[in-house]
């Protein structure tokens, strides 16, 4: 008999961490890390819990076994190409009748098992509170294509601890934000993919972050962690107009005309109609940069505003001219003067496997 971890045991462990729940659920968030192998299909997880609210749980349980014991085989053959030490972590979404009948089937051939006491809905739980963490943190500000992504990278590298909000949200941010980059997640994986980022950062570190809204194209900063943001100092990276033009054509000259004009008209309440018009048709004329041009009066406004809104120390930081390494090494100059000891940056990347649960 498998006996369920908690927590913290359970993704401390190693092997393979299969999520049994229905595809669906997965799709709708699951732990980062998870491979979906469910029990039953979305179809089938309906018929079962239909039989529950109609005929009881003996007729359920009845139900589940007779649709799941001809798969049985190919969970097995399924499980040893995923795990080929045989060693497996699994949940649910309770840690009920799900994980402890695959748990037992893997068992019975061999694969040593582990439960998480409490499924899915125990890791939401954590996932959810996780966001609310306090730490220090230093946001990287800037008008629009001042290279900012770039520069939380460089720090990434030079050993810094950074948390990318776009790349987590699959977006930039903007309107053109979802160009050439994959589908968003939910947002409930939006947060289970920042919690654990969240959780493992050293709480007596300096962590970057990008300015964002409160939404990153559909997925949402949870609140705690917004209002963290909004309270903490803006290091604030200045490039020149021509600079900011040739990065912004540099990451959206791939997308198609028309994609492009989608975005555009997207915005066309508050870039105003005559301007939306010359932009489309310079779009048309594929002349990038001017189009970019004329769109950054409205993104510019936009981020003025917002950054009126912090009501924190801003510091210019000037970066024309320089390299996203370079900018970076500049920002963890200036970060001495908003970060009070022992909260400075450093070079070493700390480790920290397991989360804080």
């Amino acid at each position: 008999m498998v006996t369920p971890c908690n927590l913290s045991t359970f993704l401390d462990k190693s092997g393979a961490l299969l999520d049994v729940r229905s595809p669906a659920e997965f799709e709708q968030g699951h732990i980062p890390a998870a491979i979906s192998v469910p029990l039953f299909s979305d179809a089938e997880r309906a018929e079962v819990g239909t039989c529950y609210k109609q005929q009881g749980r003996d007729a359920a349980v009845e139900l589940g076994l007779a649709i799941a014991s001809p798969k049985l085989p190919g969970f097995i053959t399924t499980a040893k190409q995923l795990a080929p030490d045989r060693v497996v972590r699994l949940h649910c979404w309770r840690g009920g009748m799900r994980s402890g009948a695959m748990a037992w089937l893997l068992e019975t051939a061999g694969f040593q098992v582990a439960i998480l006491a409490g499924g899915y809905k125990a890791f939401r739980r954590w996932a959810l509170q996780a966001v609310e963490l306090p730490r220090p943190i230093v946001i990287v500000g800037g008008m629009t294509g001042s290279g900012k992504t770039d520069i939380l990278q460089a720090l990434a590298t030079l050993g810094e601890q950074v948390v990318d909000l776009e790349a987590i949200a699959h977006h930039r941010g903007s309107s053109f934000g979802a160009l050439g980059l994959p589908p968003q997640p939910s947002n409930e994986q939006f947060e289970n993919e920042l919690a654990v980022q969240w959780a493992q950062c050293d709480p007596q570190r300096v962590v970057w972050l990008e300015a964002e809204s409160k939404r990153v194209g559909r997925c949402r900063i949870p609140e705690a962690l917004f209002q963290q943001m909004m309270q903490a100092p803006v290091l604030e990276v200045v490039r020149s107009r021509d600079e900011r033009l040739a990065l912004l054509v540099d990451i959206y000259g791939t997308a198609t005309t028309e994609e492009l004009i989608l975005a555009t008209e997207r915005i066309r309440k508050r870039l105003g109609g005559l301007r939306t018009q010359q932009a489309v048709d310079l779009l048309g004329d594929r002349r990038l940069v001017d189009a970019c041009d004329l769109m950054l009066h409205y993104y510019d406004k936009t981020y003025t505003y917002d950054l009126q809104q912090r009501n924190v120390t801003t510091t210019p930081v000037d970066i024309t001219g320089l390299s996203a390494e370079a900018s970076a090494k500049r920002l963890l100059q200036e970060v001495q003067a908003v970060c009070p000891p022992p909260l400075q940056p450093n070079f070493i990347t700390a480790s920290h496997s397991s989360l804080n649960v």
